[in-house]
């Protein structure tokens, strides 16, 4: 199963890198990759005689919304047959891999590898959009024109987006730093990697991010003062977060409070916002029980506009509001059930008495899930490709449950071997 867990991460890499994963070529990728990792772990799971399959408790929700989504397409119930089938395809990736990644996380340690391989990646993509913003030329990556323009940070076209990306990925090393779950000796370096996702976040100035970061910053504490546990180390978060404020004071907080005082000219206007909101409810209302299509926001919208600006609106910069009016009442149920589990079997984590290192990975599952659902409120984070899957991975965590130790695999020959001589 190693293989197939590099595979997981490797895959999620490749998403963030490739701007977000939003590109055709790179759906293509990652649609393809989730279809050929699959046919391997069928042979691998016909070849040794698996019997034990672990279903994660997010899968049946996910797979009802599926559902929902394919009766769109059966029955014809969507403004746009190519458009859903688009993200139809998409969303059984998604589940298709997060199957795949239950399958091959099972042992505290198989996370324990995760965190480390999530925590070394936001350090280095967090780095990498430090440095670009402190050098931008006005390209991606200084070399690729943006052709449709945007406020990019990092890999991502849009800052708000990475924002999103961050928010996921900084529980995993501030959690377990705060709780006292890392040894002594890992701390300094632990430290570091929360650092720079942290100025990374707050350089990038998307206020929906700042919020959203507040509030898991906010349910580590409640957690921490509730339960009294980890106070002596609460400190050594608190530093971390001190001096990334300090970092930021120093080489750019005029532009990060420019920010908050005024709207970017390419960024969405809070009226545009409330009238995208409003069209939303209006599509829900004259399409309650399957909505108008997942996927297509874009094409039923223009009727519904109250301010038009000359720009075109793909997202309703609310994921709650655009899963309603494309997918109806009975989508809503899907997401109100998978929000649910989420919350429901993230918070049993803090029944443990002494809030365990398997605590504190669920906690910060928990944690990031819960950033990005605020930050759903007012963008449409869920719609990026990388950020949906990292969020599922984050969900995965948050609502798994951990064996000490997964058991070899045994290959069909040798069982039968071992049968005819004991």
């Amino acid at each position: 199963m190693k293989l197939l867990r590099i595979a997981v991460c490797a895959l999620l890499a490749f998403g963030v890198l490739a701007h977000g994963g939003v590109e055709e070529w790179s759906i293509a990728v990652f649609e393809a990759s989730a279809g050929i990792l699959f046919f391997f772990w069928a042979v691998f799971f016909v070849l040794y005689q698996e019997k034990e399959i672990t279903l994660p408790t997010i899968l049946p929700p996910l797979l009802a919304f599926a559902c929902v989504v394919l009766a769109q397409i059966l029955f014809h119930r969507t403004a746009s047959l190519f458009a859903t089938r688009i993200e139809f395809q998409l969303l059984l990736a998604d589940i298709i891999l997060i199957f795949l990644a239950a399958q091959a996380f099972r042992t505290v340690q198989d996370w324990r590898e995760f965190f480390w391989f999530a925590m070394l990646m936001a350090f280095f993509v967090c780095g990498f959009g430090i440095l670009q913003h402190l050098t931008f030329n006005g390209k991606l990556y200084w070399f690729r024109e943006m052709r449709y323009g945007g406020i990019p940070f990092g890999p991502y076209v849009n800052r708000n987006h990475f924002a999103g990306f961050a928010e996921l990925a900084i529980p995993i090393s501030l959690v377990p730093l705060s709780l006292g779950k890392v040894r002594k000796e890992r701390r300094v370096v632990i430290g570091f990697f929360a650092l720079v996702p942290i100025v990374a976040i707050v350089l990038s100035a998307s206020r929906g991010g700042i919020v959203s970061f507040a509030i898991e910053l906010l349910l580590l504490f409640s957690v921490i003062l509730l339960r009294r546990a980890g106070g002596k180390h609460l400190l050594t978060g608190g530093i971390v977060i001190l001096a990334a404020l300090s970092f930021v004071s120093w080489i750019g907080v005029r532009e990060v409070l420019s920010r908050f005082g005024s709207l970017q000219s390419m960024e969405v206007k809070e009226g545009k916002r409330a009238s995208m909101r409003h069209g939303a409810w209006r599509i829900f209302l004259d399409h309650p029980v399957l909505g108008t299509g997942l996927g297509t926001t874009q094409i039923v919208y223009p009727p519904y506009e109250t301010l038009y600006d000359g720009k075109i609106v793909n997202h309703i910069h609310n994921d709650y509001l655009e899963a309603l009016a494309e997918t109806g009442i009975l989508g809503g149920i899907c997401c109100a059930w998978f929000v649910g589990i989420l919350l429901i079997s993230g918070l049993r984590a803090l029944q443990d008495s002494k809030l365990s290192f398997v605590s504190a990975l669920r906690l910060a599952g928990l944690a990031g899930c819960c950033g990005l659902l605020v930050h759903s409120l007012v963008d449409f984070n869920l719609h990026i490709p990388s950020n949906a899957y990292f969020f599922f991975l984050m969900a995965l965590l948050a609502t798994s449950t951990f064996s000490v130790a997964s058991p070899q695999p045994i290959p069909a020959a040798a069982k039968h071997r071992r049968s005819r001589n004991p």
